[in-house]
């Protein structure tokens, strides 16, 4: 089960990332958005308003989805392509398109997403402000029909806030990886890999371990109003259950030490560590465990402060050991 964010959470960002975001785990924050103008009469109308008052007239791109495919947008059948299309049109005759056909049988579903509000509807982030996330990071939003967003990770921390309709998520923690068979890294909807027994059915003899993550999910329903705190690197499949719906998320990396991204030393590992012998492996992963991961605390902690050298904590000890890196990376 998914817990209420406490109170004394949402005074200030500062308080959210010491309470709430170290100890991944999601958490719901119910009327999170019931302060945001577009907000104050409770009907989509006035969120339709605000988007339409703040369009900026920009190229948008759109997924296409044929009735048959239940608006879940996916892989084709071979895994060779999907099963939607991809258009562009501007963004005020899409969410015009979105919004007149919303309530019609049959036809095709739309969806844009990740649309930077700076682009496409400047000015509207003075409106969509949360107290619990860092002055400077910039919404996004996210329009459409009814769908279903296949199950996916973000290498960010996430607040998704529903503005308009509802929305369903399922969640599954980051150690539930290898029980989900997940997708082409390179080869994807959006960017990310997505899980592909997520959604399966009970006994699906091509996802057999997705039995033992089946009962992990967290499911949590969100209305117009609340948010959702998703940690980084949490499995998450996003259903938008209402004819029209409109989704503002936040992303940012609340504990950044400095420039590089953790998912990219994760792959130039893989290049170098992945086909390697079995006992080299291990040689390496107790590396890791204790250069990085540390179970048993700071590496040197046995030593003062003063000979921890480039181990030491520090921005100029962070740029040290990224330029010994890049040295060794140019050979």
């Amino acid at each position: 089960m998914i817990r209420d964010a406490p109170a004394e959470a949402l005074v200030d960002a500062d308080r959210f990332r010491e309470s709430v975001m170290t100890v991944g785990d999601p958490v719901v924050v119910r009327g999170a958005t019931r302060h945001w103008p577009m907000m104050h009469t409770g009907i989509p109308q006035a969120v339709i308003d605000a988007l339409t008052r703040h369009d900026a007239g920009e190229m948008a791109e759109v997924f296409v989805g044929d009735a048959a495919i239940g608006a879940r947008y996916h892989y084709d059948d071979a895994m060779a392509g999907f099963n939607f299309r991809r258009e562009t049109m501007p963004f005020g005759a899409a969410l015009s398109a979105i919004l007149t056909t919303a309530d019609l049988p049959d036809r095709p579903s739309l969806y844009m997403g990740s649309l930077t509000a700076e682009r496409f509807c400047p000015g509207i982030e003075a409106e969509v402000r949360l107290p619990i996330v860092p002055a400077g990071v910039r919404p996004r939003l996210w329009i459409g029909h009814a769908s279903v967003v296949a199950c996916h990770y973000d290498t960010m921390d996430n607040i998704a806030c529903v503005a308009a309709g509802r929305r369903r998520f399922t969640l599954f923690p980051p150690d539930a990886i290898a029980d989900l068979y997940v997708g082409p890294i390179d080869h994807n909807m959006a960017g990310q890999p997505v899980a592909l027994a997520v959604g399966s059915a009970p006994g699906d003899r091509r996802y057999p371990l997705f039995e033992r993550a089946r009962h992990r999910a967290l499911v949590v329903e969100l209305e117009a109003g609340d948010a959702l705190y998703v940690p980084k690197l949490w499995w998450h499949q996003v259903e938008a259950t209402a004819s029209f719906n409109v989704l503002v998320n936040y992303w940012w990396d609340g504990f950044a030490t400095g420039p590089d991204q953790p998912y990219t030393t994760m792959l130039l590992a893989m290049t170098a560590i992945a086909s390697r012998p079995a006992p080299e492996r291990a040689a390496w992963r107790a590396w890791f465990d204790h250069y990085v991961f540390r179970p048993n605390g700071h590496p040197l902690a046995f030593l003062p402060n003063e000979r921890h050298g480039i181990l030491s904590a520090g921005r100029e000890n962070i740029a040290r050991v990224r330029a010994m890196a890049m040295r060794l990376l140019r050979g």
